[in-house]
């Protein structure tokens, strides 16, 4: 794991609740820690080998998508690094990656296939998930008729993003960069989603990120990881409930049952939890890579 002070001489420009964004001059290098949040509050304790697994998966699927959209990935091998990273080669090994330094968008762009989490908080109080109307009489967990694009404004760290619609995601961000990144989100998702089904996965909804470089939309952050998708086993998937999942999902349930208030501090996690977290992120690595990086 890459402690807090290891990098200590890189520059620094970004700690988020998971990565840490250091200036390399002409490059940006994303470092996936082991640290995780719930509730958008950071644990005490980290997820042994979650940043590497993190960023295995997402490199996976920026190879897998680069046909349909452009993305910021340089490298993710350490011998391509700027000379300043080789003294900590082997603490970014496997879970850091050098990008291009792009402009994000202040939305995120989220497809849901099924409906769950707070789609399905929406749908049962308006049938409506962010302007969109669904048929009557879906259950929790159901597949919906199609996938639909739901954005949400994208907030600092330690604020809830807000759902949105799109004629205020297109206020945002402008009407043909809306159009392009709800078109490009949906083609993502469900490539994607199908690829994943034939590995056993059902990818019940999931955000992307996307910046521009040089006037270019690409993709940005992470791709379909545990973190930023809801992964159900299909083995197991019966609508009508929650569903047991390959996510931080276990964690939150965790949470739920001991009734924390989602306020910081955060409660310590039970060795127990923590290495059930592990095992599934690890699950997920495997079923979709088919590697598990000697993890």
């Amino acid at each position: 794991m890459v402690s807090e002070t290891s990098l200590s001489d890189l520059n620094l420009i970004k700690r988020g609740k998971v990565r840490d964004i250091y200036d390399m001059g002409d490059a940006l290098l994303m470092v996936a820690s082991d640290r995780i949040s719930a509730f958008d509050v950071v644990m005490p304790e980290p997820i042994p080998d979650k940043g590497m697994i993190l960023n295995q998966i997402s490199l996976y699927w920026f190879g897998i998508m680069a046909p349909l959209v452009a993305n910021h990935v340089i490298s993710g091998d350490v011998k391509d690094f700027p000379p300043a990273c080789r003294p900590h080669a082997q603490a970014l090994e496997g879970r850091s990656m050098l990008v291009k330094k792009a402009a994000p968008l202040s939305i995120e762009c989220v497809v849901r296939g099924y409906i769950s989490g707070s789609g399905w908080k929406s749908y049962r109080k308006t049938a409506e998930v962010c302007g969109i109307r669904l048929p009557e009489g879906l259950q929790e967990s159901d597949k919906l008729p199609e996938p639909i694009f739901t954005p949400s404004t994208k907030e600092e760290v330690g604020v809830h993003d807000i759902n949105i619609d799109f004629e205020t995601a297109c206020q945002r961000v402008g009407r043909e960069v809306a159009e392009k990144v709800r078109d490009l989100s949906l083609s993502i998702y469900a490539k994607g989603a199908a690829l994943a089904l034939e590995k056993g996965i059902i990818i019940a909804d999931t955000k992307f990120e996307f910046g521009l470089v040089d006037g270019e939309l690409v993709l940005i952050d992470e791709v379909l990881t545990p973190d930023s998708s809801r992964f159900w086993p299909l083995a197991t998937y019966r609508p009508g409930g929650a569903q047991p999942s390959f996510d931080k999902q276990y964690l939150r349930d965790y949470l739920e049952s001991i009734k924390w208030n989602k306020q910081p501090p955060a409660p310590h996690l039970p060795e127990d939890v923590i290495a059930n977290t592990r095992a599934k992120y690890l699950d997920a690595l495997k079923a979709i890579t088919g590697s598990d990086y000697g993890l």
